[in-house]
């Protein structure tokens, strides 16, 4: 691995976050589409908010990140993209600021009455729309840099046609199939943390018909990739993402299982993973290309600015990652449930003072080290060290000044 390859791989890790996270977030408001009336249906409708609600905002942090990562260090690259594909862009944008109002005005809707339950239909079909616009949009625009419609320069690129192609409307399909497919899941497994059995079957039902769908899509694709974009379909077939894919066949496969079982915890897990791997097998096909003519190593920014954007990601981890493992702890444990009645928690003790004194001391040693590898040597594998160095710094970092945050309660 190379020091410019390593600003990539955190976009990457942030793509995959935003799509597992943010994919079920659209994938409620798809499912809210399509309830129907009735109190069934207001029941699926405040399910799918009520889960959804308290993470929403913590979900497209991923997408500011992937933006800022690859904007500053892949300038060229970053530009390119964004002029070209800037009606997708824009049509995203539109799509999650609907939805964020749509999430606030909501809470304006709660009392009783005619135009209340009219306000709040009105609310949720706006939201449901932009639920499906949105990563419509943002799969269109992968499937534009995957098909290779995206050349280098400002706006060089067709305005339509570079996101308005097979393959760039199959991968929008395909993300707006896997967000209902993910949502199913993840919100059966709220209804059974509520115990509320008759949600459970409902999103069992959606989950298992979304998964298999999703599956065929993805299947179905092979065809489109084959004679729309044959480089990368051969990329596919004959390179590592390979692997990829088959993992994601399996995973896929093991959470169809799981949920005909109602094993849902299980299959929150392997669905995010059959996702993730999809992911993984294009950007392993991709590379070392960002875009026709245009190496990872040629878009990198200069050596300076690289070893800047990763200290400040890997320092910005250490509040961001146990911030929001705190977050979805709590979602997860169901402290943050409209219905969770239980005292909130006494804070388990701090841990003693001599381990965050050793941990402090070890933490500074591994920023020292990562800083040193990343900066003075030029090799690959010193620039691996120096990010596990700098990996460990957010570890122990973070364990010294919070050690209560790792404590288990019963």
């Amino acid at each position: 691995m190379h020091l410019y390859d390593i600003p990539l791989l955190f976009a990457l890790i942030g793509l995959t976050l935003y799509t597992v996270l943010a994919g079920a977030d659209f994938g409620a408001g798809f499912w809210q589409l399509l309830t129907g009336s009735g109190s069934r249906g207001e029941r699926i409708r405040d399910h799918a908010h009520d889960s959804m609600a308290p993470v929403w905002e913590a979900n497209h942090v991923w997408l500011i990140f992937v933006i800022t990562v690859v904007w500053t260090a892949y300038p060229a690259a970053f530009g390119s993209i964004a002029s070209t594909l800037s009606i997708p862009l824009f049509i995203a944008a539109i799509g999650i600021i609907l939805r964020g109002a749509a999430y606030a005005l909501r809470a304006g809707t709660s009392t009783p009455g005619d135009r209340s339950k009219n306000g709040r239909r009105a609310i949720d079909t706006v939201f449901a729309i932009s639920s499906i616009i949105t990563p419509f949009a943002l799969g269109a625009m992968i499937g534009g840099i995957a098909s290779r419609r995206v050349p280098v320069g400002n706006a060089a690129g067709n305005l339509f046609s570079s996101w308005l192609n097979p393959t760039s409307i199959l991968v929008g399909v395909l993300a707006v199939g896997t967000s209902a497919y993910l949502a199913a899941v993840y919100l059966a497994a709220d209804a059974v943390r509520l115990h509320d059995a008759d949600l459970e079957r409902r999103f069992r039902v959606r989950a298992l018909s979304a998964g298999v769908i999703a599956g065929a899509i993805a299947l179905a694709g092979i065809a489109v990739l084959h004679s729309d974009t044959h480089t990368l379909y051969r990329r596919l077939l004959d390179s590592d993402a390979l692997v990829a894919l088959v993992l994601s066949l399996v995973a896929g496969s093991a959470t169809l299982v799981l949920v005909w079982r109602s094993r849902f915890e299980a299959a929150r897990y392997t669905a995010a993973l059959a996702v993730a791997a999809i992911i993984a097998g294009w950007a392993l096909a991709q590379n070392p290309t960002l875009l026709p003519g245009l190496t990872i190593q040629q878009a990198a920014a200069p050596h300076d600015t690289l070893v800047a954007v990763i200290v400040a990601v890997i320092a910005g981890a250490m509040i961001l990652f146990p911030s929001l493992a705190l977050l979805f702890r709590l979602l997860l444990r169901g402290q943050l449930d409209h219905t969770h009645t239980q005292p909130a928690p006494v804070p388990p003790a701090p841990l003693s003072t001599s381990a965050p004194g050793l941990l402090g001391r070890l933490a500074a040693a591994c920023m020292l080290a990562g800083l040193g590898f990343l900066t003075i040597a030029n090799a690959g594998w010193a620039h691996a060290i120096g990010v596990l160095a700098l990996a460990g710094f957010v570890v122990c970092g973070f364990a010294a000044a919070v050690p209560s945050l790792l404590s288990e309660r019963p």
